[in-house]
């Protein structure tokens, strides 16, 4: 498992939203509450807790548009946290839900195809091991196995 590095996203860009910048789709984010009902920051890759703010916005998270950089909503909290160190273990974020999407991704940032799987979270470092020793994967991104929201993406340590 120490070979995985979880990316969490870039303390620049939180800022920026923080700031109200805008999302992929040119819209400020939405400032919401967190229900604490699962609303998981891509920052620091924990939960935001019930009652706190945070900002509802879309991401796409590719270098570019194209065919397969898919947009969708994501969470982070509206205040301060600390960016996910990319050396730590799996983000317990995930441990605690029953499963997650895993999906490859090749050097031209599209779908490698038969790379998608749901699989049980415990089985996050197998996978993602098994998956980076294809030369053609050049990362991988976990998503929702429900909602297909993108997570954080795991690079090779």
């Amino acid at each position: 498992m120490s070979s995985l590095r979880f990316i969490a996203l870039d303390s620049d860009l939180v800022q920026a939203w923080r700031a109200g910048a805008a999302d992929a789709n040119g819209q400020a984010p939405e400032r919401q509450v967190s229900d604490g009902g699962g609303n998981p920051c891509r920052h620091c890759l924990n939960d935001i807790a019930e009652g706190a703010p945070m900002l509802v916005l879309a991401h796409r998270p590719f270098p570019a548009p194209q065919p397969y950089a898919e947009l969708g909503p994501i969470f982070v909290h509206a205040e301060d946290c600390p960016r996910y160190r990319e050396t730590a273990p799996v983000p317990a974020i995930f441990t605690r839900r029953e499963a997650i999407l895993m999906r490859g991704y090749g050097a031209d940032d599209r779908i490698v195809y038969g790379t998608g799987k749901v699989i049980p979270t415990e089985e996050i470092g197998s996978r993602a091991a098994f998956l980076f020793q294809r030369p053609e994967i050049a990362y991988l991104h976990l998503r929702s196995a429900s909602n297909n929201c993108y997570q954080c993406r795991i690079e090779r340590g």
